[in-house]
């Protein structure tokens, strides 16, 4: 069965850190590009970070620069997003995507597969 499933997600008080990980089934993780995206109710969603196959073309979207890194774990099949500085406004559920060599960060439709979300609230 293919599967993402994200955990990790929960209430930070600002300028705290949190773990988000995403454990593919089905999948070899290493074949992919690995996306983190997140949304708000009633905006699109967007491109935090993503990372080429192999760990190439690593990206941030400037206001994460910094404060989110995005890794792999190919041995355990498990993508991570390390989230520093939590700030309010990073709100959001996160997903996780797998999409194929040079997909993009910019274009959420270039990623195939997705997780079915964490809710990451930010809050005091």
């Amino acid at each position: 069965q293919v599967q993402l499933v994200e955990s990790g997600g929960g209430q930070v008080q600002p300028g705290g850190s949190m773990r988000l990980s995403c454990t593919a089934s089905g999948f070899t993780l290493d074949n992919y590009a690995i996306g983190w995206f997140r949304q708000v109710p009633g905006k699109e969603r967007e491109g935090v970070a993503c990372i080429g196959t192999r760990n190439t073309n690593t990206y941030y979207a400037d206001s994460e620069k910094g404060r989110f890194t995005i890794s792999r774990d190919n041995a355990k099949n498990t993508a991570y997003l390390q989230m520093n500085s939590l700030k309010p406004e990073d709100t959001a559920v996160y997903y996780c995507a797998l999409g194929p060599s040079g997909s993009s960060c910019r274009y959420p439709h270039d990623y195939h597969y997705w997780g079915q979300g964490t809710q990451v609230t930010v809050s005091s």
